[in-house]
């Protein structure tokens, strides 16, 4: 069992973004007159803190003249799009998969993840969204499954986000005793409740906030930067929970501004920037002032102590076997259930 409080966070943080640039497609940055342009390609959630973390940077020596380029899109449509000859100089993906998948292409080295924090750049846990005063009383992912409830969750076939949301659902049935037979049952009648499956992350963010469901499964830092926009909104944070880890990594062919602008994530600095943008800093830095942050249930206290945090690793054996169990694109255990439901 793992659990997050603010002072195990405070002394444990770390970043690591990556830099992804196709050596078929030319690789590199845009350099000219003492500038230099990188490009950032990243699943669409963090943009706001890629953003901020970006502008401090520039203020930064190593940041001198250096500008970016942006893509953010689903996790998955962008790490497919790198492949296909988007041009990227760092990456910061929902999945590690998605990263991995560069490292078959020979984009990005093979010890991309030996940093002490295996390249993980930002982590989060997974949040129940709801209407203002939780009129639905939703308090545990037990609840998604009661008739009458509408969810919005991402797509598990593009977004990152949406497998990090049902495996959280899926381990929280584990964790009360169920059996993988009953917990199965559990997502057929989540399914049944599912109104929508947008693209990404953001995008069902929008469709939540456009008045579908009464539930949006996201990130916590999701949930945050919603009410930091001035969205009315309540969040519940469940306390048996599944530990996000988005990764990040600079490939091959980065140049060093962008290696320069990964060390600057890895800060302390680097880190209370996503902190206050919602992200629960990753192990690793020690030093990190979160201080207050906005928009969080309590903004002095914004990462609530997860009572059994779940790891992908610990708890579902590794990506590669969590993929092949319940996302196979034809025997996955998610996969049959969406198109049974009939809205995949």
């Amino acid at each position: 069992m793992r659990i997050f409080s603010r002072t195990s966070i405070a002394t444990a943080v770390a970043v690591s973004v990556s830099a992804a640039v196709l050596g078929a497609c030319g690789g590199g940055s845009d350099t000219a007159g003492g500038s230099t342009q990188l490009s950032l390609v990243a699943y669409s959630v963090p943009k706001a803190a890629d953003g901020a973390l970006e502008k401090a940077f520039a203020k930064t020596a190593d940041g001198k003249g250096v500008t970016f380029k942006e893509s953010y899109g689903a996790s998955g449509d962008q790490s497919r799009a790198v492949v296909s000859g988007l041009k990227a100089d760092i990456t910061h993906f929902s999945l590690t998969p998605d990263t991995t998948r560069l490292v078959d292409k020979g984009l990005v080295a093979k010890d991309w993840d030996q940093t002490s924090t295996k390249g993980i750049l930002s982590t989060s846990v997974v949040s129940i969204i709801v209407r203002k005063g939780n009129p639905k009383n939703i308090q545990s992912f037990a609840d998604l499954a009661k008739p009458g409830i509408g969810i919005v969750t991402p797509n598990p076939g593009s977004s990152g986000s949406a497998r990090w949301n049902i495996l959280a659902a899926y381990q929280e049935q584990i964790a009360n005793g169920a059996s993988e037979a009953d917990a199965e049952a559990y997502l057929k009648k989540v399914f049944a409740n599912v109104k929508a499956l947008p693209g990404s992350g953001r995008d069902a963010t929008t469709a939540f906030q456009g008045g579908t469901g009464d539930v949006l499964l996201s990130y916590e830092n999701e949930a945050i930067f919603a009410r930091q926009q001035g969205e009315d909104i309540d969040y519940v944070i469940p306390k048996k929970n599944l530990l996000i880890q988005n990764p990040g990594a600079v490939t091959t062919k980065a140049p060093a501004a962008a290696k320069k602008f990964l060390a600057f994530g890895e800060s302390a600095a680097g880190q209370k920037i996503f902190a206050q943008h919602g992200f629960r800093p990753v192990e690793g830095v020690s030093g990190v002032d979160i201080g207050d942050v906005k928009g969080a249930n309590d903004p002095s206290d914004p990462f609530p102590a997860i009572d059994d945090l779940a790891t992908i690793d610990e708890t579902f054996g590794g990506w590669e076997a969590t993929n092949k169990k319940f996302f196979d694109e034809n025997d996955g255990i998610i996969t049959k259930i969406i198109a049974a439901s009939g809205k995949s």
